[in-house]
């Protein structure tokens, strides 16, 4: 018989039962629905992860002191890098584009009548931009005259513009830290939430000479980390390993002894919260998909209902001359039908629960905004194992219209 014709004959068979069609599908539209929902926010996750660690710069490494251990107890950090450190990784790895030291403060901000306490307050080095791919929206930035003179100048956050310029321009102003005066002289980008929610654009950096010297009151040259950019991605293990093999001949540290300081290399931070991400999306996946199985189960329950009811009918088709496997075509195209339109439906539903979620999840969290990622392979791979469904679970059902005896079926009331 022509696949047009059988085709056919099951489309009119299904629309005689428009209801029982639907509730049949209603399982798959479930399962499918779930999957490409759950497929799709863990990906958005991952897109979130990923961008949230590429705005923390490019290809970055972090370097730190050591944690220092009494007893078998880990203790405060030991101190042991210098701005020379930092200084030293820039000239002489060549994996290395570059390099800044870091020393964190603290303070209350204030212009006028207003002030802020910032989230984050760094004494940094003239690359720290570079290394943080992190523009300026306006102004300028620390330049090494400033770092050698410890210049009381700043460069400040989008949040640090709001609560206390307002709408004024607040390059060329000063403000007051710690009871010392800074000139503003640049105002960076905005970056918006990190990935646990904490405003970015909460920041203001100074010379690190600056916070050693005149917040701090202090002769050492120590600083708390050096943040490192490598020139490429491909270049990261190896600039990891001139890093360590340099500071540990600064260090005068021997073969073997331990090292008194630790590298952090944020690509395999990314890597480790892919893979965190794309299990759970998978568990999430998988546990959505037994409704897939659920409804697969429904589809093969009811075509054997459908069976029992058109025995008769079967039995006419064989006795005009309808062959054992013009039958089975027939109720396997009904059952692979009804699971295709319980697929498109489906990821129609899931698309839409998606960007949903996506938007309630943006709502709520108004800091930190979660890329819309609607996973078109997953919605295939859905629609494909739909249509395995129905021919998994159609198959029995058809197999046993097929091999019903004609004078049997046409006795049949």
């Amino acid at each position: 018989m022509d696949f047009l014709v059988t085709l056919r004959i099951a489309l009119r068979a299904l629309a005689k039962n428009k209801l029982r069609a639907g509730l049949t599908v209603l399982g798959v539209v479930i399962g499918i629905a779930a999957v490409t929902t759950m497929v799709s926010i863990g990906q958005s996750a991952s897109a979130l992860i990923q961008g949230q660690i590429e705005g923390f710069g490019a290809n970055v490494i972090v370097v730190l002191p050591a944690m220092g251990r009494s007893a078998g107890a880990r203790q405060s950090m030991v101190v042991t890098l210098t701005a020379d450190d930092s200084d030293a990784i820039a000239a002489e790895c060549p994996a290395v584009l570059a390099s800044s030291p870091i020393v964190g403060t603290g303070g209350q901000v204030i212009y006028g009548n207003s002030n802020w306490s910032p989230k984050e307050m760094y004494g940094v080095g003239p690359d720290y931009l570079t290394v943080r791919t992190w523009p300026l929206q306006s102004g300028g930035f620390f330049t090494d005259r400033d770092i050698h003179g410890g210049a009381k100048v700043c460069v400040i956050g989008q949040t640090i513009v709001a609560r206390l310029f307002q709408t004024s321009n607040p390059i060329g102003e000063t403000i007051r830290i710690k009871n010392t005066p800074f000139r503003v002289i640049g105002v960076l980008e905005r970056k918006g939430a990190n990935i646990v929610g904490d405003d970015q654009d909460n920041i203001v950096l100074v010379p690190y000479t600056t916070v050693q010297k005149r917040m701090q009151a202090t002769v050492f040259n120590n600083i708390h980390a050096i943040i490192i950019s490598a020139r490429t991605a491909r270049q990261m293990g190896d600039a990891e390993e001139q890093i360590r093999l340099l500071l540990s001949e600064r260090h005068r540290i021997a073969p073997g002894e331990p090292v008194d300081f630790r590298i952090q290399n944020t690509t395999e931070i990314a890597n480790v919260m892919g893979i965190v991400t794309g299990t759970i999306t998978m568990l999430l996946a998988a546990i959505a998909g037994i409704s897939l199985v659920v409804g697969g189960v429904g589809i093969m329950n009811i075509m054997l209902v459908s069976v029992t009811e058109r025995t008769r009918e079967i039995g006419i088709r064989m006795a005009m001359g309808a062959r054992s496997r013009d039958i089975l075509s027939q109720f396997l195209i009904e059952a692979v039908l009804l699971s295709c339109l319980g697929g498109a439906v489906g990821i129609a539903l899931g698309i839409g629960a998606s960007v949903a979620a996506t938007s309630l999840i943006n709502y709520f969290m108004k800091d930190t905004k979660w890329p819309v990622a609607v996973s078109l392979p997953a919605a295939g791979i859905a629609l494909i194992f739909a249509a395995a469904v129905g021919i998994f679970f159609g198959f029995y059902p058809a197999r046993r219209a097929s091999r019903l005896d004609p004078i049997e079926a046409l006795r049949y009331e």
